[in-house]
């Protein structure tokens, strides 16, 4: 797809990934752009800098996903990209990660993404087609060696795009799932932050810029391609993963064993 003359929202805007797509997008000569995110200040200074629309949004709760939807809509018609971008880190955790924390990540991290579908879906449908995207993360198609509930809700958003790519294809409606390693946002730096063997991981993984990965989201979108990956050695993780599991987890266990001696 290209994105001239498109009218694109994206979630998560406020900094990082979202507003790095946000500035792509202008340059790319998006109609229209909706900013949205938990931190109304920062969608606002992100909108006003790139001529957009700003929005608060809960990106956990429903009828924020869908008044966001309908607020886009009324202010400049209907809706030919929608960005699910907005994510949290999580706890460093296993099992023990509370409820409260396994419900807020799978509400921002997998719900979000359904909802938005469930109001979209049949308006694309509708209009002859759209674009869908969700970021969910390498963690969502390898693993995040800190974080248990993190990794799971990933590995959720990139099943969710799978499946409404397989469903809705025959409509018109294009899916991508963007599943970067590392890069530097802030959500990068509590990672980093989280535990030693989480610190070997990213280091090993190259650190890419927002900017890099909303090249690759544009190139994606254009080559309509399901998964993008930003960082090529994730592919090549999961080609090792596909044939030889056990290696693959054990390459894994190596990394996060010698950083937790250091």
């Amino acid at each position: 797809m290209e994105l001239t003359d498109k009218h694109i929202v994206i979630t998560g805007g406020a900094g990082g990934i979202g507003r790095a797509l946000v500035e792509r997008f202008t340059a790319e000569g998006a109609r229209a752009i909706v900013v949205a995110d938990a931190d109304l200040d920062g969608a606002r200074a992100v909108a006003q800098e790139f001529g957009a629309t700003a929005r608060r949004l809960d990106a956990g709760s429903e009828q924020d996903v869908t008044g966001l939807i309908d607020f886009a809509t009324e202010t400049h018609g209907p809706i030919d990209v929608y960005f699910s971008n907005a994510g949290v880190g999580g706890p460093a955790a296993g099992p023990e990660t509370p409820d409260s924390e396994w419900d807020r990540l799978w509400r921002i991290h997998v719900m979000s993404h359904i909802w938005a579908a469930r109001v979209l879906v049949p308006r694309m449908t509708e209009a002859g087609g759209g674009y869908l995207l969700n970021t969910s993360s390498a963690a969502g198609l390898l693993i995040q060696p800190s974080a248990m509930a993190y990794t799971v809700t990933k590995h959720a958003a990139v099943a969710v795009a799978e499946w409404l790519s397989m469903a809705y294809h025959q409509y018109g409606i294009r899916v991508s799932c963007v599943c970067p390693q590392a890069v530097q946002t802030r959500l990068l730096d509590e990672a980093m932050g989280q535990t030693a063997g989480a610190s070997e991981v990213v280091a090993a993984a190259g650190v890419l810029q927002p900017a890099d990965v909303a090249e690759a989201v544009v190139v994606g979108m254009r080559a309509e391609r399901l998964l993008i990956l930003p960082h090529k050695d994730v592919a090549d993780r999961m080609v090792l993963r596909a044939t030889d599991h056990e290696g693959w987890l054990a390459s894994v266990r190596t990394l996060v064993e010698g950083g937790a001696a250091q």
